[in-house]
């Protein structure tokens, strides 16, 4: 099985450009996508020729802002949006989707502004959605993607010591809240299969930052730690335009 997922910056301004194009190369059996920037109706209108799909979304009440939707060519078992806690769930941030042997979560996380403003929001972001997998954990598998807005580790971002404790997205509050999501059980992906790779799914639009390769790594699938043998691949389509992030890609057996 192959999964996508796809931080699009605006659904509508992508199939603008050569998403359709891109979605049909990809071939994939599930695609996620964050920031759609759109109601339920726009993106089922800018999806409409994807006519073999089933096309599901969780939008924010305020409107071209956030957004998440998941393509896929089966049919989910049931469909589950947000987490349940008030303060997080008029953003559409999260929509999982349940198949026969795992659940996918498409996650678009917060990300702590300008200045860092929205930090302590950030942590109790990461809290409450740590306790939301751990409990669907209990049902069946996880599948956790999209973006996290967060760096990890020094070797996701081009410019380390220089961002620390600086900017949004690298902050020890942001990389304490990513293990405290791990630490439920869950892998990623992409590191477990490339320990010393560097590549990048972000890059900032200031400063010509993707000709320069001054990138970050924010885009994770994380898969829960019982299905790790079943990972073939785990990879970034950095080569794929249309967006500041590019698609990542996860093979699952």
């Amino acid at each position: 099985m192959k999964l996508i997922s796809w931080n699009v910056n605006g659904i509508r301004a992508v199939v603008g450009k050569s998403f359709l194009q891109q979605f049909a190369a990809m071939d994939a059996d599930i695609v996620c996508l964050q920031e759609t920037k759109a109601q339920d109706d726009q993106v089922a209108e800018a999806l409409s020729s994807l006519k073999d799909y089933h096309i599901h979304s969780n939008s924010a009440d305020k409107k071209g802002y956030s957004g998440v939707c998941i393509i896929s060519k089966t049919e989910p078992i049931s469909i589950s949006e947000d987490m349940g806690v008030q303060q997080h769930d008029n953003e559409g941030r999260v929509i999982a989707a349940e198949f026969e042997n795992f659940y996918v979560v498409n996650v678009y996380v917060p990300n702590s502004g300008e200045g860092l403003k929205r930090l302590d929001y950030r942590a109790e972001w990461d809290e409450d959605f740590s306790q939301y997998l751990a409990k669907l954990r209990t049902k069946k598998n996880v599948i956790v993607t999209g973006d996290f807005n967060v760096a990890h580790q020094a070797i996701d971002l081009a410019r380390p010591k220089e961002n620390y404790n600086k900017t949004s997205g690298y902050t020890q509050v942001e990389i304490d809240g990513m293990d405290k999501i791990l630490s439920k059980g869950f892998t990623d992906s992409y590191r477990m299969l490339h320990p010393s790779k560097v590549q990048y799914s972000f890059w900032s639009a200031r400063f010509g930052a993707r000709a320069k390769n001054l990138g970050w790594r924010i885009d994770y699938f994380l898969v829960d730690e019982r299905l790790n043998d079943n990972i073939k691949d785990a990879f970034i389509l950095d080569q794929e335009l249309g967006s500041d992030h590019c698609p990542i890609g996860l093979i699952i057996q």
